[in-house]
């Protein structure tokens, strides 16, 4: 795969993680929640599906002036949501140095918060699912921090486990330090 020279301004934040319910609080889904989160903070009264994916617009400050940056959450599974993202962004002629990918991440403590331009996919279906369909791993990243689970516990149950409580708490001010990062990489870049 080639590899593109640098990022380009971003033109679609995309939150990955599960549709329903019983995913809505769960470290898995932290890509939706700091989506949601951008979208609360730009008054975001409306989304509509579009080709697999729940969209808004909003309008933020870059250095080059106002900038309208659209939103996603592909509505299918984490490990397909390649497919209704790709779909969006070739609709929109959005190509993949101007993409913005949220993701949890287990390599990174809980309450850490990091953007990164292109790499390793890490073990994380969502990104293998989205370089699989955009024929590429050069695309931005915010990489939300939910740590390895304690004991013997599986990953997979650490990330998809309902969070109450303590936990939710430190969850939604994690969510709000992606979304102020998030907010910092459309105005100023991914730093280098």
């Amino acid at each position: 795969m080639p590899k593109a020279s640098q990022p380009k301004p971003v033109r679609l934040v995309c939150g990955l993680g599960n549709p329903g319910a019983e995913y809505a609080r769960t470290r898995h889904s932290a890509g939706f929640a700091t989506v949601d989160e951008l979208a609360a903070r730009y008054g975001v009264r409306y989304w509509k599906e579009q080709l697999g994916n729940l969209v808004a617009t909003i309008t933020v400050r870059t250095a080059d002036g106002p900038c309208q940056v659209m939103l996603a959450k592909p509505q299918s599974y984490m490990n397909t949501s390649g497919g209704p993202l790709s779909k969006l962004m070739r609709a929109e002629r959005i190509q993949p140095a101007e993409l913005l990918v949220i993701h949890d991440e287990v390599d990174l403590p809980a309450g850490e918060v990091r953007a990164k331009w292109a790499g390793g996919l890490n073990a994380h279906n969502g990104l293998r699912s989205i370089s699989d369909k955009l024929g590429t791993r050069d695309f931005q990243r915010i990489r939300f921090g939910i740590g390895r689970p304690p004991g013997k516990m599986s990953v997979a149950d650490w990330a998809l486990r309902q969070l109450k409580g303590a936990q939710a708490d430190e969850f939604d001010v994690e969510v709000a330090v992606a979304a102020d990062l998030v907010e910092s990489v459309l105005a100023t870049g991914v730093p280098a």
